[in-house]
């Protein structure tokens, strides 16, 4: 038995990465969105155990949502490249292209087994670049075909080692085949097939029985001329031993999908709900469908589905001509195979048996499938393809006046399929270059539109997305889907009223409830969407959230496990106000899906309106216990935690805030509330450095701005402070905190009251009736010695806040002082009145003269407290001793009344920083948490 070389080993995989290495460069598209991008089980958080008790797309095989393909070592493998490269699509490509070069040694060594050395190296040559795997190698999800055909040749392998060398059995190799098929089939379903092909090559090829010696074999045995032979005794053991092992596998399969299977509809598979004789004959189609793909690869398209092959309708439709020559072709050659013993038979029968039995669970001819033609099934039919056609090279090339030519057209056929394969790689780049190509194959699929719409959606071109919306329509008037794509585009386009009309259309097209008959398993979960998309389009009108809501109802009601129906509906109550309603909504779709994060985090959201902030705490550790690095959970759980105002939570709080801004590194919240944290624990230097770090990510970020101002002037550096309010002023001009803050700035630090004074009237010219700037304002006048005035606005500001009683005060204090400047004689507003004694040096208080100087304290706000009333009062010359003594007992008496002034207010600048916490579309409303 010919071994494979490592030159040929080394040749295979290099004409592998010659004809794939540009998938590198392709994303994940088509399905890879679903098993990939949106695949929950591929994430480290998630428990490897759910491998095993989900599908291949991430959804519990429990619900009847569920696609029932059960390959958790395939999944198993997506989840190595995860933890190695995350979502680099790069990694899983490459991952396959090495799987596939895995799969063609190891066809390489079947082959071994049937041709010789040359004819099989031809037969890998033609398996390695054939262009009708570019599915299954450049589509990430194909890598099922590719684990599944390396465990199912490893398994024939082992298999053929079964037989000793004096014609015993060899149970290991048994036991290993067992194994392996066991492996194959949880890599993919069809991996099971293998043991068909064990029995084939165990009868027709080790044993080398033919058809009639079976038959004569049996007829003897009936008669009671003679027993089974030895030889059939020793094939019967072991082909009992294969099939008991294949029943286990597949009563453990039935289990594993309950019984149940997948709940496909007329779009996946138009003749699948087709009559008889309409569904046989299309399906019988196919086959010779299939076979022209394996023949003349070269319009490839990757959807099959919805109209891309009329039904057959008819016996007298010409392409059950088609059908019957491919029948016919296989039954010559089975009857070829079968009736004799020499090598071309061995290699027909095996080449046959690769293509026939891995084929039949996708063929449709025993149950349905959720697709028409699909090429990544192809893979390993393709291999008996490959043998027949190396088999007849074989044969031609030993023919001399051919043999030139043979060699001639298996190199062209070589080359033209290697450059085939390459360029279809390009296809599969984005998801728009994919079903464009698909079009150019078949426009009368409405998936495909549809497809190329959501492609063009992605990238924001709606307008673009419509018209192939709309066209999918066109092309199949009862697409439920399509009209739903429609009415969604309308939506993003703000064009609502059409975007309503597109969903009661797709509404309509539902099927109706039939009594006595289980709905779910006649209309596919996705479409009913269009009862989620038209209830969040109409809520958006308060008068309508009732029936928004009669509509989630209906959508349970047809579907009991239907989990965002739960979600959109708790949403929607919350927004009515009916938290306990929206908290039971939450808690059932949590019944359905208990280890979904984003469920958890919504109800966190749901308690924190009910104003129980220890419970939604606990649900928010919840959502991260599911999910450590939830974004949303943890940016909301660190803002209650910072709410709540116990410092035992904050070290907890910077934690998942720091958390956050590693998965969100450019957004500016989550600096900032760090900042804020630092703050409160009167950590400066880390305060500034994230309040700096959120303004250099959001230029003009307005909390963080005016927090670094308010950190400045609390530290003691007002200077630096004054830039900072420059910055937030010019780009929110309107901000009265601000100017409040720089106002006081200018005025108790800088002394720059003209300043300060147009800070105060800037305050009054946007809202004149804001008490803290009018009452400012106020301060500003009394700094000028103009106490008329300062008198008369004190008297407005106290109209408008008369409850404010450090304005009564304040106004007291200026009338006193105003009454004991008239008392001395000294004018009560503008510049002081100077005599020419005031030239004099001062001399203490030796004329009884005294300066009074008023304490100052630095505050968050201006505060007639502020003022610096200090006034130097002089005895005028010309007047008595008794006339001075009266006056200076007047002036003690009002001094006396201004000492008795309390200490300057220092109004602290509240701060009242909101901040929501982004929550997703389909969670409950945005959540905002005070400061």
């Amino acid at each position: 038995m010919a071994v494979v070389s490592w030159k040929e080993i080394l040749f295979l995989t290099g004409l592998v990465v010659g004809c794939y290495w540009n998938s590198l460069s392709c994303g994940f598209v088509f399905d890879d969105v679903s098993a990939i991008l949106d695949n929950k089980d591929l994430r480290p958080t998630t428990p490897i155990r759910n491998l095993f008790l989900n599908d291949f797309w991430g959804t519990p095989m429990a619900e009847e949502r569920s696609h029932k393909s059960y390959r958790p070592l395939t999944v198993l493998t997506f989840r190595l490249n995860y933890l190695v490269s995350e979502l680099s699509a790069a990694s899983y490509h490459l991952l396959n292209i090495v799987l596939h070069g895995v799969v063609c040694v190891l066809f390489l060594r079947v082959c071994r087994l049937f041709l010789d050395k040359t004819s099989s190296l031809v037969a890998a040559l033609l398996f390695a670049v054939h262009p009708i795997h570019t599915e299954a190698v450049t589509g990430v999800v194909g890598r099922a075909e590719l684990l599944s055909s390396i465990f199912l040749l490893a398994a024939f392998l082992a298999y053929t080692k079964s037989t000793g060398t004096d014609h015993s059995i060899v149970w290991a190799p048994i036991a290993l085949t067992v194994v392996l098929v066991a492996a194959a089939t949880l890599c993919k379903e069809q991996g099971i097939t293998v043991v068909g092909i064990c029995c084939v090559h165990e009868v027709f090829v080790a044993q080398g029985f033919t058809l009639p010696m079976l038959l004569d074999t049996l007829r003897q045995v009936l008669q009671g001329k003679d027993g089974f032979p030895y030889a059939v005794l020793q094939t019967l053991l072991k082909l009992i031993v294969l099939v008991i092992s294949t029943l286990l596998l597949v009563i453990i399969r039935v289990q594993v999908i309950q019984s149940q299977l997948p709940v496909f509809t007329r779009f996946d598979n138009p003749a699948a709900v087709s009559p008889t004789p309409s569904r046989q004959l299309t399906f019988n189609f196919l086959l010779p469908v299939n076979a022209w793909l394996l023949l003349n690869p070269s319009e490839l398209c990757c959807d099959w589905t919805m109209g891309t092959i009329p039904l057959v309708e008819s016996l007298l439709d010409f392409r059950n001509l088609a059908t019957l020559m491919l029948y016919t072709f296989l039954g010559l050659l089975a009857h070829h195979s079968l009736r004799y013993r020499h090598t071309s038979a061995k290699t027909v029968i095996m080449a046959l048996s690769l293509i026939v039995l891995p084929f039949v669970p996708a063929s449709n001819l025993f149950f349905p499938v959720g697709f028409v033609v699909a090429e990544r099934v192809l893979y390993v039919p393709s291999m008996g393809f490959c043998v027949l056609i190396a088999h007849g090279f074989k044969i031609v090339s030993h023919t001399g006046p051919l043999k030139k030519i043979s060699w001639l057209m298996i190199g062209v056929l070589l080359t033209t399929h290697a450059v085939k394969t390459f360029n279809r790689n390009w296809d599969w780049e984005s998801e728009y270059t994919l079903f464009t190509s698909a079009l150019k194959v078949n426009k009368n699929n409405a998936k495909l539109w549809n497809n190329v719409g959501h492609a063009l959606e992605n990238q924001n071109n709606y307008a673009m997305a419509l018209r192939y919306f709309l066209q999918a329509t066109h092309v199949q008037p009862d697409d439920i889907g399509a009209h739903m794509n429609v009415g969604r585009t309308y939506k993003n386009l703000n064009r609502s009223k059409e975007a309503e009309e597109a969903y009661l259309v797709a509404k309509s097209l539902m099927p109706q409830v039939i009594p006595g008959k289980k709905y779910a398993t006649r209309v596919a979960p996705n479409h009913l969407n269009v009862y989620i998309n038209l209830a969040n389009l109409i809520r958006a009108n308060n008068s309508r959230l009732e029936e928004a809501d009669q509509l989630y109802r209906q959508a349970i009601s047809m579907r009991p496990d239907f989990k965002q129906a739960y979600i959109s509906r708790g949403e929607l109550l919350l927004k009515m106000n009916k938290l306990s309603e929206a908290r039971d909504a939450y808690l059932r779709a949590l019944e359905l899906d208990g280890t979904n994060a984003d469920l958890w985090y919504n109800l966190a959201i749901v308690n924190i309106e009910m104003k129980d902030p220890s419970e939604a705490l606990k649900n928010f550790n919840h959502a991260l216990e599911l999910n450590p690095r939830h974004k949303l959970a943890l940016f909301n759980s660190a803002l209650l935690m910072q709410e709540l105002g116990e410092p035992k939570f904050w070290p907890e709080a910077n934690r998942r805030f720091l958390t956050y801004v590693e998965e969100e590194p450019d957004d500016a919240n989550g600096y900032f509330n760090l900042g804020m944290l630092a703050m409160d624990a009167a950590e400066n230097a880390a305060a500034e450095h994230w309040m700096r770090k959120a303004i250099g990510l959001q230029a003009g970020f307005r909390s963080a701005l005016f927090n670094l101002a308010l950190l400045y002037s609390q530290s003691k550096r007002e200077v630096d402070a004054l830039p900072v309010l420059d910055e937030l002023l010019h780009h929110h001009p309107e901000h009265i905190k601000g100017l409040i803050l720089k106002g006081d700035i200018l005025m108790n630090h800088k002394k720059d009251t003209k300043g300060a004074k147009v800070c105060f009237e800037r305050i009054l010219r946007m809202d004149p009736t804001n008490v803290q700037g009018k009452h400012n304002l106020c301060v500003v006048y009394f700094e000028e010695r103009d106490l008329p005035r300062a008198e008369r606005c004190l008297e407005e500001t106290l109209a408008l806040a008369p409850n404010e009683e450090y304005v009564r005060r304040h106004l007291s204090i200026v009338r006193s002082k105003m009454a004991a400047m008239s008392a001395a004689g000294q004018p009560i507003s503008g510049e002081r009145v100077r005599t020419s004694d005031e030239e004099v040096k001062p001399q203490g208080v030796n004329e009884g003269a005294e300066e009074v100087a008023e304490s100052e304290k630095e505050g968050r706000g201006a505060d007639p407290k502020s003022v610096d009333s200090r006034q130097t009062e002089q005895q005028t010359r010309g007047k008595s001793t008794k006339e001075i003594k009266d006056i200076e007992e007047k002036r003690a008496a009002a001094l006396k009344r201004l000492e008795e002034i309390e200490r300057i207010l220092s109004a602290r600048v509240c701060v009242c920083v909101c901040l929501c916490g982004g929550v997703r579309a389909r969670a409950a409303p945005g959540r905002c948490f005070y400061f």
